[in-house]
């Protein structure tokens, strides 16, 4: 009988243990306005009956529902509109719940069933995401999972977002992604309640959108000479080379990726980058630059055709630029916005407006002639100007203009938003002066940068860490929080030739940003982010989407004392040992473990290093040259 007693106690245990196991690694990214945790679990039952509103603006939700839980989980799933029986209910509030606005959703998890509840369907998708977090990660496999526990914590839930717009930006001009990739990028943002994507979908290496009434902007400008190797330094391409790598979207395509988002609450915001990045364009009509018989108007392909050595605006050593005193230019530019207008339901319309060198400008006569007319004093004036005429076909089109924050300069009209990339100082500036602004400055969400030291990333000008990703706020102190509409991250893709690298590049610092978009700035927490993140990536796992494990890394700091270099290594995150080695071994955790800034020895030529925790290797091994070492010092 003790016997009995004592088996069942530890049973008790072992079950209580596991109950609060899972409690323990509840790991909702965004982190919710709030959840309390109730004690108990849900268990899926072999045969699900979700009850969900009957209209075409649910349907999505039922039908990912449905997939979801029939997949890995392997469940009979019933779609049905009656409560009865249900033990998953979806419902559309019939009085408005004023708290959680458009977009949020309270989710309630009872030991017998599940019963979520929003104002809009967006807040019905919110929620149901949140609930595939509760999950385990295993939801996320496209097979069958076998001995899996399939339970979820029971938890009331409360949650809407901080800011309205919530974006991420993937440039596809640079390099070029199918239908089915940018689908599959838009998938991953909707998993973390992103409602923007911002597509990048011109510039001097691509025009990517089909334009009927200008047919030679994707028979010319949508191709180029295939090359591989570092962006900015490859070499000119061969004149004669066959000009086959690129891409472009038919407006069937444009259509097809749009209705795919909205139908996933994500507002679609196409750029058509102008008066700069235009290589693309003057290469199908060079007749639109102030200089069209150069016969240096080509697609570009990443050898160097700007100079960056100017401590400012680049100089152009070839031009880029569209002419803003040549006429032609604005009916080229009313065609465009035409055709984009109809096929993009968002209110925005992106034209760009950065890093538009003058040096072309400066030299036409043309330009110095629209100067005298128009009493222009400088070229800031000038492409005042230019955007200014742009925004009036846009806004003929019944649409709003935005740009980034270069075309501030010159003075923009009220009705003209502003995102702000060099910094949050031009947001700031642009809010108290009544323009409506998105917050993207490059020091928090330019997750093109390094996301981890050279020696493992390929190699670009600049490195954004996780931890300085998760710091980015999108309402900036001293900002006219009326006039901010939200935050974006940005991905160019000049380093980024295929989806595999996208998704590497925007996951886990993807996690970050969108936590500081919808979550209260007071429930950011860094190491419970961390170990959210950690959790996130055994989901990733299962879902065959590629993230970086950069924050394992440590990062490598060289300074001089007196005559030796010495190197100091830093952890991102808590709780990770440091193993080196400076004589070409492979160290491991037999070695010593780092404790304090080692000398670098006279004759060494290679540093290696990795991190562990808890006795296993975490990190990648990093191998440094005594070279490249030299040249980090600071």
């Amino acid at each position: 009988m003790k016997k009995r007693i004592f088996i069942l106690v530890l049973m008790l245990v072992g079950i209580s243990v596991m109950a609060q196991q899972q409690e323990r690694n509840i790991s909702i990214i965004p982190e919710p306005v709030s959840l309390l945790k109730k004690g108990g679990h849900y268990v899926l039952p072999d045969e699900i009956i979700i009850s969900s509103p009957a209209d075409k603006e649910t349907a999505y939700i039922s039908r990912l529902l449905k997939e979801k839980l029939s997949t890995a989980p392997g469940k009979k799933v019933k779609v049905t509109t009656s409560a009865a029986n249900a033990n998953i209910q979806i419902l559309l509030n019939k009085t408005a719940d004023k708290e959680i606005g458009n977009e949020g959703y309270r989710l309630e998890v009872a030991p017998g069933k599940v019963v979520l509840k929003a104002n809009k369907p967006a807040g019905l998708l919110y929620g149901v995401q949140t609930f595939f977090q509760l999950l385990p990660p295993q939801i996320e496999s496209d097979k069958r999972e076998e001995n899996v526990s399939w339970q979820i914590p029971v938890v009331e839930i409360v949650d809407y977002p901080r800011v309205k717009w919530r974006g991420l930006m993937l440039d596809v001009s640079r390099h070029f992604f199918t239908v089915d990739e940018v689908k599959q990028f838009i998938d991953n943002m909707v998993k973390y309640k992103y409602n923007i994507f911002h597509w990048h979908l011109t510039d001097d290496e691509g025009w990517r959108i089909e334009i009927k009434s200008l047919p030679k902007l994707t028979e010319v400008g949508a191709w180029r000479t295939g090359q591989i190797g570092w962006f900015g330094s490859l070499s000119d391409p061969d004149p004669d080379a066959a000009k086959s790598y690129g891409g472009f979207y038919t407006q069937d395509e444009i259509k097809e990726v749009i209705n795919y988002a909205m139908e996933r609450n994500v507002q679609v915001m196409p750029e058509i980058d102008v008066p700069g990045h235009a290589s693309a364009i003057l290469a199908a009509y060079p007749e639109l630059a102030c200089f069209p018989e150069s016969g240096d108007h080509f697609v570009r392909t990443g050898a160097p055709f700007l100079d960056w050595n100017t401590g400012g605006r680049p100089a152009a050593i070839y031009e880029n630029t569209l002419c803003p005193a040549n006429e032609n230019v604005y009916e080229f530019m009313d065609k465009v916005i035409t055709e984009v207008a109809e096929l993009f339901p968002f209110e925005y319309i992106h034209t760009g407006g950065d890093e538009a060198p003058y040096t072309f400008w400066e030299k036409s006569p043309a330009v110095k002639q629209l100067m005298a007319r128009e009493g222009i004093e400088n070229m800031a004036g000038v492409q005042s100007y230019f955007g200014k005429r742009v925004e009036q076909i846009i806004l003929s089109k019944r649409k709003k203009m935005m740009g980034w924050d270069e075309i501030l300069e010159g003075g923009i009209t009220p009705t003209t938003a502003l995102m702000s990339w060099r910094g949050i100082e031009h947001g700031i500036e642009a809010s108290k002066s009544g323009h409506y602004v998105v917050m993207s400055p490059t020091n928090y969400v330019y997750i093109d940068y390094m996301q981890g030291d050279r020696s493992t990333e390929p190699i670009v000008y600049n490195s954004l860490r996780l931890n300085q990703t998760y710091q980015f706020d999108p309402i900036p102190e001293g900002a006219n929080a009326q006039y901010i509409l939200g935050g974006q991250a940005n991905l160019w893709t000049e380093q980024v030739y295929n989806i595999r690298q996208v998704e590497y590049m925007v996951w886990p610092r993807g996690f970050a940003v969108a936590e500081s978009l919808w979550s209260p700035k007071e429930k950011k927490e860094w190491n419970r982010f961390v170990a959210k993140t950690e959790d996130h990536f055994a989901r990733f796992d299962f879902a065959q989407t590629k993230y970086s494990p950069a924050m394992y890394d440590p990062i490598v700091t060289v300074t001089k004392e007196g005559e030796e270099l010495v190197v100091t290594l830093t952890t991102e995150i808590e709780g990770l040992d440091i193993y080196t080695s400076f004589d070409a071994s492979t160290p491991d955790n037999f070695y010593p473990v780092y404790k304090e800034p080692l000398r670098i020895p006279k004759d060494a030529y290679v540093m290696r290093i990795i991190t562990y925790r808890d006795g296993k290797p975490i990190g990648r091994l990093m191998s440094i040259s005594a070279e490249e070492l030299r040249k980090r010092v600071k």
